[in-house]
């Protein structure tokens, strides 16, 4: 089901693709994923994660998300919630995953706010969203299309516009690069939590490395992420 609402592999054979180690192949310590699915890419999860929660709605993904858990090799568990109220406490996870669910959610704002509200200071947010084009009339054409895209494939919208929803969440973003499937642009990155310091300001922790943000003409060869 989840396949078919957004048919985009996971894992090349028994590897997870390029960019699906890019999202997750570095995290560490407690992960949640949201809108998970049918919990394929549990087996994405490196070994240095101590526990990942999966949170799902939909009864029959969560019940194939049960079965993928008993043969990933990290500690999953898989709990029933929607994705704009997590039951999961404040501040209680050093990373979330979002891949291909903010364009499905009823509330794209509340469900950010959920994000930041379970992350601890410094946690990070791992994205890979569609985005709209900067392009006038592709991002016209998006729009135009995104109501009966949305009946089809799951209430997936095309033209949301993720960079702007995580920033106006309140979240630094960190990294981004363009990744196009299939002619529809998408976004993949990180973006962090500010971090309080002494003086009762914010900052954001120093990034790692930084990329120029995808200007939606860019046009790239498919990949599969």
């Amino acid at each position: 089901m989840e396949q078919f609402h957004h048919p985009r592999p996971v894992c090349s054979g028994n590897r997870p693709t390029p960019q699906r180690l890019r999202l997750v192949g570095d995290l560490t310590g407690r992960v949640l994923e949201i809108g998970a699915g049918d919990g394929k890419k549990t087996a994405c999860f490196p070994s240095a994660v101590d526990e990942l929660v999966i949170v799902e709605s939909d009864p029959f993904l969560r019940a194939a998300a049960r079965l993928a858990a008993q043969k990933a090799s990290i500690p999953v568990e898989v709990v029933e919630g929607e994705i704009t109220r997590l039951p999961v406490p404040d501040a209680s996870f050093d990373a979330v995953v979002a891949s291909l669910v903010l364009c499905c959610s009823p509330s794209m704002a509340r469900t950010l706010s959920e994000v930041r509200r379970i992350l601890r200071p410094g946690g990070e947010l791992r994205f890979h969203e569609h985005q709209r084009s900067g392009n006038h009339m592709i991002s016209l054409c998006q729009s135009l299309l995104s109501p009966l895209w949305s009946r089809v494939f799951g209430g997936c919208r095309p033209a949301s516009d993720a960079l702007a929803a995580i920033r106006q969440a309140g979240f630094v973003i960190e990294t981004v690069e363009p990744v196009v499937f299939r002619g529809v642009g998408h976004v993949l990155g990180t973006a962090k939590v500010p971090v309080t310091d002494m003086l009762g300001g914010t900052r954001s922790l120093p990034s790692a490395r930084r990329m120029q943000e995808p200007k939606a003409h860019v046009h790239e060869a498919s990949r599969t992420a």
